[in-house]
């Protein structure tokens, strides 16, 4: 019995540092899933920086225009929702 591969979701992209292994990781998952397979990758970096985050440019370039080609591009506004919800009265 075979599973079907589903949507990734990578969570928190670009909150710490990447090792030149785990941007070529994070390339192979890109290149492996795009034009078949959704990636869903959420994070608090805009996406205008991930190429500086990235810091790789034959990486970053592979990954950015394998993105640009059928993403959806998501901003939120307005203040965090754990923000709202975090009370700090008693600390």
């Amino acid at each position: 019995m075979s599973t079907k591969p589903t949507a990734a979701h990578l969570d928190d992209f670009g909150k710490v540092a990447m090792s030149e292994t785990e941007k070529s990781i994070l390339f192979d998952i890109i290149e492996d899933r795009s034009g078949t397979l959704s990636t869903i990758i959420v994070g608090q970096r805009p996406y205008n920086d991930w190429h500086g985050f990235i810091d790789n440019p034959v990486i970053a370039d592979a990954i950015l225009d394998r993105q640009s080609r059928d993403r959806h591009h998501i901003k939120l506004r307005g203040e965090s929702l754990r923000r709202r919800e975090a009370s700090f009265d008693g600390l």
